[in-house]
């Protein structure tokens, strides 16, 4: 890559060009910029902002290209081609098809009771994953004859305390996928066989955000108290740290579906 786009609470979105190492504004928003998301197919940074609206930029123009009314304000993101997922607040859910990205392709609720955390899109386009701040995944499919396959399960839960699900990242060879949560704990899942894969290592403080690199040999994790308890929370005084763990296919290759007893 030659640039890295940042947002934040100043509603702004900046490139950083790594070549010359100049910094521009590219985008601006009414509030927040809570997501974004590079679209190399049709050249365009998407922007999704806690002002209820998605915006579609040609970085070299000071104006969107298109924009996108949002119910409720965007929470998570996700795009893989020419599917775009979005997630607000009050458990909407609106899947585009980014040959018409500012008309919902289908708009709904979660099928999880509580806030929505994080979401990541299948590779093959076919469905997407929700996770929330009660300690489980949504597994959804688009279409409405793949229903019968989507289903929940819970992650991320010690006896009786749960915590949220932060992030979801899939393997970009597998197709497994990786959870990141409060509880500091990330586990390796395949969902077509409905197993856990492998649960690693916990760490001493919530992982806010994670993903895999361009061939699914590292995965890169941030370790960092996320104020899900309040300011006042001891933990808010922990360093906050980044962690690289080398992956080993043994942890997110799929296996073999178990039959059971007959």
């Amino acid at each position: 890559g030659s640039a890295v786009f940042s947002g934040g609470c100043d509603n702004q979105a900046k490139k950083w060009d790594l070549g010359s190492n100049q910094t521009t504004q590219v985008a601006q928003h009414d509030g927040p910029i809570r997501h974004m998301a590079w679209i190399p197919q049709h050249n365009i940074l998407c922007t999704a902002s806690w002002d209820k609206t998605l915006k579609y930029w040609d970085t070299r123009q000071p104006n969107p290209v298109s924009v996108a009314q949002l119910p409720e304000r965007c929470y998570a993101l996700d795009v893989k081609q020419n599917l775009l997922v979005c997630g607000t607040a009050e458990r909407h859910i609106l899947v585009y098809n980014m040959q018409n990205p500012t008309q919902p392709y289908k708009q709904l609720y979660s099928p999880l009771k509580y806030q929505t955390r994080c979401i990541a899109a299948f590779p093959d386009q076919s469905g997407y994953l929700i996770g929330s701040i009660e300690g489980r995944v949504a597994v959804q499919h688009v279409e409405d004859n793949m229903k019968s396959a989507n289903f929940t399960f819970k992650c991320h839960r010690e006896q009786n305390d749960i915590y949220a699900v932060n992030s979801i990242s899939f393997h970009p060879t597998f197709g497994t996928f990786v959870t990141a949560g409060a509880d500091g704990n990330y586990n390796f899942w395949d969902k077509d066989s409905k197993q856990r894969l492998k649960a690693m290592q916990k760490v001493s403080c919530p992982i806010s955000c994670g993903e895999f690199n361009r061939d699914g040999t590292i995965y890169a994790y941030a370790a960092s108290y996320e104020w899900s308890k309040g300011g006042d929370n001891p933990m808010a005084n922990q360093p906050n740290n980044i962690y690289l763990h080398s992956v080993a296919e043994t942890e997110v290759k799929p296996r073999q579906k178990s039959l059971g007893r007959r």
